[in-house]
């Protein structure tokens, strides 16, 4: 079987690097191009250090639609309302293969929440109404992501606390307001330095950003409806942690004071059985983003409080690599569920330790 050709747009930034480490040793996948708006004309590993000499590309300056000419799929790294206008140059082009997108422009079916929460209006509101993209969340979205033309790959956050709070959603236990609060490294803020980013001031720093206004919310909320939650909505605080990758996300949400330890327990093992990307921790250790950095894992779990009245406290842990399971990696692994490939392949090993 010929390989597919693959053209990356947007290939200089972080999640553009780790879609290159995957995509270069995938079986089935022969990249043919890769472009940019800067560093062109630079070799690929030139840019990205890890990549140098492990392919001839170079990183290039086309537009869209006439780099896309002759490959089979497209993956887009670049930012939200960017990426959407090169979405519709390729369609509008007549490009007929498959496109994988890792921005937010087309997860939502809500074209007025994305309006909210990117702050503009989409370009193209019925491509979201009628779920033009697949979600590219396999373990929830597996069914709709075979066969499937278009991808839109989840957001890191989106992918950690949505998984990490599944089984209760799937049990018909997540209902009304829950809280979250969420670490993430650096890299999860793009390959330029800002000040948010910048090594003196993070290294040994913790600060809130976008409080109860995350971009993440409306997509995590869509997410879990669709599995199970009724009447439920997130006030997320997400934290800009001190580490290059990674995200740890703590949910607090309160279920009925008979739910036990061993409903919890059946929930979590049905919820992810034959789910090879995630772990579940239980006994003395939970999840902890060491355990998944470098790796396309995400560790899950949970403790749960007594009672108290009506209700107990289940704070809910989940752990993954932003770049990787919360990112490039999952973009890859929902492309190889839409080919019926082994979801696996370039993914399966673990991550780095220590």
């Amino acid at each position: 079987m010929a390989k597919l050709k693959a053209l990356l747009i947007g290939g200089t930034g972080y999640g553009g690097a780790e879609l290159l480490r995957r995509l270069l040793f995938h079986p089935q996948v022969e990249v043919a191009r890769v472009t940019a708006v800067d560093n062109v004309g630079k070799a690929l590993g030139d840019v990205h250090f890890n990549l140098a000499g492990l392919s001839s590309l170079r990183f290039e300056q086309v537009p869209a639609a006439e780099a896309a000419k002759g490959v089979d799929v497209v993956f887009l790294a670049l930012p939200h309302k960017t990426t959407a206008k090169v979405v519709l140059e390729l369609l509008d082009s007549g490009y007929g293969g498959r496109i994988v997108d890792m921005s937010g422009d087309f997860r939502l079916r809500d074209p007025k929440a994305y309006e909210t929460f990117y702050g503009v209006a989409h370009p193209r509101p019925a491509m979201l109404e009628t779920g033009a993209f697949a979600y590219g969340l396999p373990e929830l979205n597996r069914a709709a992501l075979k066969g499937a033309k278009y991808v839109a790959s989840p957001g890191c956050f989106a992918t950690t606390i949505a998984l990490g709070l599944a089984p209760l959603a799937k049990a018909g236990l997540l209902t009304g307001p829950v809280h979250t609060v969420a670490a993430t490294g650096s890299s999860g803020s793009g390959a330029n330095p800002v000040i948010g980013t910048h090594h003196p001031l993070r290294a040994s720093n913790l600060r809130t950003y976008k409080p109860l206004e995350h971009q993440h919310v409306p997509e995590i909320q869509q997410t879990l409806g669709a599995v199970g939650a009724k009447d439920f909505s997130l006030e997320f605080v997400p934290v800009s942690a001190p580490l290059p990758r990674g995200i740890f996300a703590t949910t607090f949400v309160d279920v009925p004071a008979s739910t036990t330890q061993e409903a919890l327990t059946q929930a979590w093992a049905k919820t992810f059985e034959g789910e090879r990307f995630v772990r579940i921790v239980r006994g003395d250790r939970q999840p902890e983003v060491v355990a998944v950095s470098g790796g396309n894992y995400v560790e899950v779990g949970f403790s749960l409080g007594p009672v108290t009245g009506a209700t107990r406290r289940v704070v809910c842990f989940s752990a993954l690599d932003n770049l990787v399971k919360g990112g490039a990696g999952q973009a890859v692994q929902a492309f190889n569920a839409m080919m019926g490939f082994d979801e696996g392949l370039t993914l399966a090993e673990p991550g780095l330790w220590p």
